[in-house]
């Protein structure tokens, strides 16, 4: 029995607590309990999330735990000394220490992110590099793992994190099972951006979404103007303008974006040669997904493989 401890305080982010349905799942899946999960605070008893809901709480004290996962909150909390030291205990007790969200500040404070890279919600990493230079923020990940130490980006990226604990400790297809029960992707990888670039074009109008959506789902086309257009029922001419109204961008550059975030999430995943990643994802040849990821990201597809495989190698 794999014993995790979730650690809780006044103002957590309720949303956090989502992350440990994946133990509940993989559980399920082993046919048998192999994880028993406890959430734990300071005092113990009632913990007051931010959101006003109320969960009960474990005193946390000596206990071993497999695994410890700090939660995060709207705002960065205090970590006081006592809460410090029982950090510092679990790293030198636990298997791994983990954080979602500003937990990594908790980490941080404890000095276990000292050398070590991590990651955190992308509004409040640099703010992490600032209290903490000792630790290698590296604000544009779904979650990093680090010796026994992972960390994650806010909110959703937990349950990737977990999945991620799941796979290491039961298989993929563990991971897997839970990922479908909780209609995940199974899973984002770590060195996925935070940030989506469909969610960031924000189209006001449901014609423009339709056609970035359709333009999401159809990468390896041509996605030429008339096409979004038609999708859209507007004349060329007309998406052409509504589009860079609502987006601020041109339908050629929203492509390009939307082409090299799907090309780098491939990447990350690190099984498919480049050329096989250009034409997966509608950019034709290596030469031309090149030319999009120096406009877009400042550095070429072979230098986010590298990247991805260092951090693969030292995880």
């Amino acid at each position: 029995m794999k014993r995790i401890g979730m650690l809780v305080f006044p103002g957590f982010q309720i949303l956090d607590l989502a992350a440990i349905a994946a133990f509940e799942l993989a559980n399920i899946h082993a046919g048998k309990p192999v994880y028993q999960v406890e959430l734990l605070s300071e005092e113990g008893g009632p913990v007051t999330s931010s959101s006003g809901v109320v969960t009960d709480s474990k005193r946390f004290g000596t206990g071993k735990f497999d695994t410890l996962v700090m939660s995060g909150a709207l705002f960065i909390a205090p970590t006081s000394e006592k809460m410090c030291r029982f950090l510092r205990a679990g790293l030198r007790n636990a298997r791994r220490v983990t954080s979602i969200c500003t937990g990594a500040f908790g980490l941080a404070d404890a000095g276990l992110l000292d050398g070590r890279r991590a990651t955190t919600h992308w509004s409040f990493a640099g703010e992490l590099q600032k209290r903490h230079p000792a630790v290698k923020v590296q604000p544009d990940r779904i979650f990093i793992n680090d010796g026994p130490v992972w960390t994650s980006a806010g909110m959703t990226a937990g349950i990737d994190l977990v999945l991620a604990l799941v796979e290491e400790d039961l298989g993929v297809e563990a991971a897997r099972f839970a990922a479908r029960k909780l209609v995940v992707y199974h899973r984002r990888a770590g060195g996925q951006s935070q940030h989506s670039a469909l969610l960031e074009l924000a189209p006001k109008s449901d014609r423009i979404q339709k056609a970035l959506v359709h333009a999401r789902a159809n990468l390896r086309e041509t996605l030429s103007v008339d096409e979004l257009a038609e999708v859209a029922h507007l004349s060329p001419r007309q998406f052409s303008r509504a589009f860079k109204a609502e987006t601020g961008q041109s339908p050629a550059h929203a492509v390009e974006n939307l082409r090299v975030e799907a090309a780098r999430a491939l990447i990350d995943e690190g099984s498919l040669a480049l050329g096989v990643v250009a034409r997966e994802t509608g950019f034709g040849d290596p030469e031309r997904m090149r030319r999009a990821f120096l406009r877009t990201l400042g550095h070429p597809p072979q230098s986010v493989r590298r990247v991805a495989r260092r951090e693969a190698a030292t995880a």
